[in-house]
């Protein structure tokens, strides 16, 4: 029969259990799943972005043979943005683990570590959604944390103001009005990008903005012209329209009561824009991962006060999500 000092094993250390987390399934979350967040470990406990702007000036005539116009040198700034640490911790005591065993089994130590990868898994799920939390913040440039106050106010960060949000007034009935509101946030969002390349426009919206979209009459129409009218019967979980050269979704991220996406605004971003959305994992902040690259988890045992009876599980992630160009952020809303 194995011993109770099984969890002194490797097979309960940190590299063991974070490699056993990591080939749990992915807790499906749509911002994760859309790609557009470019991942990668990283060395120090922050991430430094370089901004280099391209100033582009109307250049006056000058006669020949004078002075010319003097070129405006690129500002180059170096901004420094913190990762946060996301742990989460589950104890374990002897007597849930007496529960669990068959007396005289000679598969103690399975049964104890399928107990701890369920704990574990569990609490990975929690660091997902927290994670779409903050990817959720950086598609509306300000991330905050689980009680509401602010990790990374990315207009703070790099020196610039956020745009107006844009009142797409979806119960009009003017014809032409909504995809002309479409149409002013692409160019909008086209003008601060300059010369980056783009695949897309998209939109994640509320409950009530989308509903207000899909009701909207210039919409309806449009959907009666070029597609079959049954579309707009249809109730599918996690729907997506496209109008006006944007990709409208319904965005149902919420855990807790705290709705991810305000349900009567739209958060519209580019796709497709190269390291526009970044996701960066730190180091975690024991020995054995000084200096090394980050992983997207972290799991291992932490000490107790009597590891004798119980045993202390935790998984963490330091991590930060944000976006490089918060001014092609728009925010949509209705009236």
């Amino acid at each position: 029969m194995a011993h109770m000092n099984a969890f002194d094993s490797d097979v309960f250390g940190m590299m063991q259990l974070s490699a056993t987390l990591l080939d749990q399934p992915h807790l499906p979350k749509r911002l994760g799943e859309l790609g557009i967040f470019e991942e990668e470990g990283i060395r120090t406990t922050s991430l430094t972005v370089e901004q280099q702007g391209n100033t582009l000036v109307l250049v006056q005539t000058t006669p020949r043979g004078g002075p010319a116009i003097q070129n405006i040198p690129d500002q180059r700034n170096l901004v420094s943005i913190p990762t946060a640490r996301i742990a989460v911790e589950d104890a374990m005591t002897a007597d849930e683990v007496q529960n669990l065993r068959a007396f005289g089994s000679e598969s103690d130590l399975t049964t104890l570590q399928a107990e701890v990868n369920k704990r574990n898994l569990r609490m990975s799920n929690s660091i997902e959604a927290t994670m779409e939390h903050q990817r959720a913040g950086a598609i509306n440039g300000l991330v905050l944390d689980a009680d509401g106050s602010t990790l990374v106010d990315l207009f703070t960060t790099f020196g610039v103001s956020a745009q107006t949000p844009v009142d797409f007034d979806l119960a009009a009935g003017v014809a032409g009005a909504l995809r002309e509101k479409c149409s002013a946030v692409i160019r909008s969002i086209e003008d601060e990008l300059g010369g980056l390349p783009y695949s897309g426009i998209h939109a994640m919206c509320g409950a009530d903005f989308f509903d207000a979209l899909t009701s909207n009459g210039e919409y309806r129409e449009n959907k009666l012209s070029w597609e079959a009218a049954s579309a707009l019967e249809q109730r599918i979980a996690g729907r997506r329209v496209d109008f006006g050269g944007i990709t409208f979704e319904e965005y149902r991220g919420n855990v807790g009561g705290m709705a991810y996406v305000p349900v009567d605004q739209a958060k519209i971003f580019p796709i497709g824009v190269p390291s526009l959305f970044l996701t960066r994992y730190a180091p975690a902040e024991y020995w054995e991962t000084v200096n090394t690259v980050g992983l997207p988890r972290y799991a291992r045992q932490v000490p107790s006060a009597d590891p004798s009876v119980q045993r202390i599980f935790r998984v963490q992630s330091q991590v930060v999500n944000i976006c490089t160009r918060p001014r092609v952020l728009f925010s949509g809303t209705i009236t």
